[in-house]
This record gives structure tokens, C-alpha cells and sequence, in this order.
């Protein structure tokens, strides 16, 4: 019986032993995989919020739709500009003093105009995709309006993707551990979010590791 008893216990050693390192080991995974499939979405937010910037650019407001924005960048052209100093007579100086006085002003030359879409991307035509969540058939939310700042109304936007969409394939426990993160290292939130209808924002709520998170 002693010996059978050695056995059994072996064997739930060796049991837990391997569901402990299976455990660590799964999470290692699922944090690997996480980054990857999370830098790829950031990768798209970062050219919609781009877009975005130069949609209000022109236009003076945010795009509340990819169709537009998309149209937008297909046919929408910056005014290259040039601002310098010069020096002219101020009349109004001169005719109070009776000699001729002058004033600075600035002048800004249009110097020609460029396409969005070759500012933004170049020869790619990745814009196209920018709306589509990576390894899902599904599209990133997108939203855009005006909010009261400073008795000012002020246009913002708002792009995001849930986190559980993004890993809808993994596990549920480490999915649902990975939607309360709270961190300054991590992706705080249920959602991937750049921008905000509630803030004068265009950043990100992803860490500096991830890159394309300065406002503009």
C-alpha cells in the first residue's frame, strides 16, 4: 500500500507540477500574442487619426466616417503655404505724425498644393484597409462631433477596437484579466482607443512601447 500511495502522490505532483507550468507558460503566450495582434491595431488607429488631422485640416471638422474619410484622401489636397516677414508704410501712423512710419506684418505666399493621400502614404494603399480590424472580418468604431471647451465648440473624434475582439480566440480568463489592466506599461481598458469625444485628445490610451502616441 506504501508504495501504491508513493505512486498516487507522484502522480499529483507531477499533475500540478504540469498545470502550474502550463499556466505560467499559457499566459507568456497569450502576453506575446497580445503585443502582437495589439500593435497591429495601433498601427491602423495611428493612420486614422492621421487622416483624421488632415481631414480637419482642410475641412475644419473630423470625418464621422470612413467613407468619407477614405473619399477624402483620394481626392483632397494640401495649400502649401510660406510665411515671411516684411516692412510697409502704416498710413494711418504716417498721416498722424507727419513722417513716414512703418509696420511689420506677415505675408504667406501659396507656393503650389500636394495630395493628401502622397503625404500620408506615399505610393501605398494601405488607407483603404486603415478601417478594417486585423485577423477579424470586423471594422474599427469610429465617431466624430463638437464638445464645449472653454465656451468654445471644438471638433474631436474617436476611433477604438475591443480588446476581446482582437483575442476573441484565446482564453476567456486571460482575456477578461487583460480588460481591467490598469497600468502605465500596459493598455488600460476593455478597448484600444485613440482620440476622445468627451476630450480635446488625439493620443492613444497605449504606452510610449507601442509608438505613434504624441498629440498633434
Amino acid at each position: 500500500m506504501r508504495i501504491v500511495i508513493q505512486i498516487v502522490l507522484w502522480i499529483i505532483i507531477v499533475g500540478l507540477g504540469y498545470l502550474l507550468f502550463n499556466s505560467v507558460y499559457g499566459e507568456v503566450k497569450f502576453n506575446e500574442l497580445k503585443e502582437v495582434r495589439y500593435q497591429k491595431a495601433i498601427d491602423k488607429l495611428i493612420d486614422i487619426r492621421d487622416s483624421q488631422l488632415a481631414y480637419k485640416q482642410v475641412t475644419g471638422k473630423f470625418a464621422k466616417n470612413f467613407n468619407d474619410l477614405e473619399r477624402f484622401i483620394d481626392t483632397a489636397e494640401f495649400t502649401i503655404t510660406q510665411r515671411r516677414d516684411s516692412v510697409v508704410l502704416d498710413e494711418e501712423r504716417t498721416k498722424a505724425f507727419g513722417v513716414d512710419m512703418t509696420k511689420e506684418i506677415i505675408l504667406v505666399d501659396t507656393l503650389g498644393t500636394k495630395s493628401v493621400k502622397d503625404s500620408l502614404f506615399g505610393n501605398t494603399g494601405r488607407y483603404k484597409t486603415m478601417m478594417n480590424v486585423p485577423g477579424t472580418d470586423a471594422k474599427f468604431e469610429m465617431d466624430a462631433g463638437t464638445i464645449m471647451s472653454n465656451d468654445i465648440r471644438i471638433p474631436v473624434f474617436e476611433a477604438k477596437v475591443a480588446k476581446e475582439l482582437l483575442l476573441q480566440d484565446q482564453p476567456k480568463d486571460f482575456v477578461n484579466k487583460e480588460k481591467q489592466v490598469v497600468s502605465v506599461d500596459g493598455v488600460n481598458g476593455a478597448y484600444i482607443i485613440i482620440g476622445s469625444m468627451t476630450d480635446v485628445k488625439t493620443v492613444g490610451n497605449w504606452p510610449k512601447s507601442y509608438g505613434g502616441n504624441e498629440d498633434n
